[in-house]
């Protein structure tokens, strides 16, 4: 029997996002601060890179109400957290999905991702797998690896779940950015 020839790859697309977002959810992504007074905003992203210009417009979009420095920072560490979902669980692979969550209280915005864990669910785990995570030193000559050890500093707190099965990685980013080293001398 002769060899199969390979699948070509498909090409790329271009796709309204009015038609991957439904009606009821794109004033999460104008980028506008119109609606502001929300308290939870909850959205589930493919585990792909393609659509992490999506994710930036919901993060952003959750804190247009403030100034450019915080909307700035929320989407930047948001995004870290977004890309670590992708290329650190099974959220990236195929069918994969992470979704991110962000709360308003009275003095900043919490953002969760949520992703599907780089273990299986019901599979044992070691220790070590479930630990909480840890931000690497930062360094100059690393061309990875910096993406948490950023979070750890810019963000007012962080934490995760500490679960391998199914990461929930957080940070909070109070409004007048205590706790943040982002104006730090």
């Amino acid at each position: 029997m002769p060899a199969l020839a390979p699948v070509p790859p498909l090409p790329e697309v271009t796709v309204a996002l009015d038609d991957l977002i439904p009606p009821l959810y794109r004033h999460y992504f104008n980028r506008r601060p119109d609606r502001p007074h929300y308290s939870t905003r909850r959205y589930d992203f493919p585990g792909r890179p393609g659509f992490l210009p999506l994710a930036r417009a919901f993060l952003d979009t959750c804190a247009a109400e403030h100034d450019r420095d915080y909307r700035y920072l929320f989407t930047l560490l948001g995004s870290e957290l977004a890309t670590n979902a992708i290329a650190h669980s099974r959220s990236g692979r195929p069918g994969g999905s992470y979704s991110l969550v962000v709360r308003r209280g009275t003095g900043g915005l919490t953002l969760t991702c949520r992703d599907d864990g780089t273990v299986p669910p019901g599979v044992l785990t070691t220790a070590r797998d479930d630990a909480p995570l840890r931000p690497e030193p930062l360094g100059i000559e690393k061309a990875r690896g910096r993406g948490l050890a950023m979070v750890a500093v810019l963000a007012s707190a962080w934490g995760d779940n500490g679960r391998a099965s199914y990461r929930h990685v957080w940070f909070h980013l109070a409004y007048d950015l205590t706790g943040s080293a982002w104006n730090a001398p």
